[in-house]
């Protein structure tokens, strides 16, 4: 006697499900989240998107440019002098390519957490969690990557790039793009109100004014210095600047890594988050 069709049915899908790397939890369909979010893109206000931009381009202008010709020639990677506006350029790289994928993965995911209920419809659907956390910080590296290859056309006009190895200040861009953009997504999801989100702030601007990126770390107490070295924006920061000199050592692989575990450690928890949240 043949089974019913809807029987054969479930089956077929019950297969597909065990074929899956993560059943439950990934379908493959990233694709679906990322051309729902660039249709949506199109029709934002692209004044505000492109206002992220303006940021480091203005302190490079104004504390490069102008009070570097008070400052003169710094102690630059590998002990050799550079200007100052050669000095902080690289971490205002690291710090636009935060703030691109940090205003992402932070307000857009709140907004679409607690108010358009997005994710809750897409994991509706054949989405899983891990699917949707893929497409929604892959839509922040594209703004990280935005960020990175505007300011990178400014140093370029400016004359602040000196090496070859510079280029490779783009994927670095991105790869600090993706560590703030994939845990900044899974601290959202615990935010509930607009005075939490507040806190997020709170902790970027110390840690922009904190990391290097004006000054050397010597200028702060030992203790001080391993808290500073503790804090993903300096490994972003002293990336950038041996990047941009050409001064590669263990340590530039060691800031690399850094990035590359704090993104899996960012994902699983987004992807775990969004599971918990809307998968009981």
């Amino acid at each position: 006697m043949t089974r019913p069709a809807n029987s054969q049915t479930q089956e077929i899908i019950r297969r597909l499900e065990r074929r899956r790397p993560a059943p439950g939890l990934y379908s493959g369909n990233t694709t679906a989240v990322l051309e729902r979010g660039l249709r949506a893109i199109r029709s934002q206000n692209w004044a505000v998107l492109v206002s992220g931009f303006f940021e480091p381009v203005l302190y490079l202008l104004a504390m490069g440019v102008g009070m570097g010709g008070l400052v003169g020639t710094v102690e630059g990677p590998g002990g050799h002098p550079i200007s100052y506006a050669a000095y902080i350029a690289p971490a205002l790289l690291a710090t636009s390519a935060m703030n691109g994928a940090i205003y992402d993965s932070t307000w857009n995911v709140f907004f679409k957490l607690n108010f358009s209920k997005l994710y809750q419809a897409m994991l509706q659907t054949s989405l899983g969690p891990l699917d949707v956390a893929i497409g929604e910080i892959l839509l922040a590296l594209l703004r990280g990557l935005l960020y990175a290859l505007g300011f990178m056309a400014v140093l370029v006009t400016m004359g602040l790039v000196t090496s070859w190895c510079a280029v490779l200040m783009i994927p670095a861009a991105l790869l600090v793009a993706l560590g703030f953009a994939s845990f900044g997504m899974g601290i959202t999801s615990f935010m509930k109100t607009f005075q939490q989100m507040d806190m997020i702030n709170l902790v970027m601007l110390p840690m922009f004014l904190f990391s290097a990126t004006l000054y050397p770390i010597s200028v702060y107490p030992q203790p001080v210095q391993w808290i500073v070295q503790a804090m993903p924006l300096w490994h972003g920061v002293e990336l950038m600047r041996q990047l941009s000199v050409g001064h590669l050592t263990a340590a530039t692989g060691a800031h690399a890594l850094y990035f590359l575990v704090m993104s899996g450690l960012g994902l699983w928890l987004t992807a775990g988050r969004l599971r918990a949240l809307f998968l009981r």
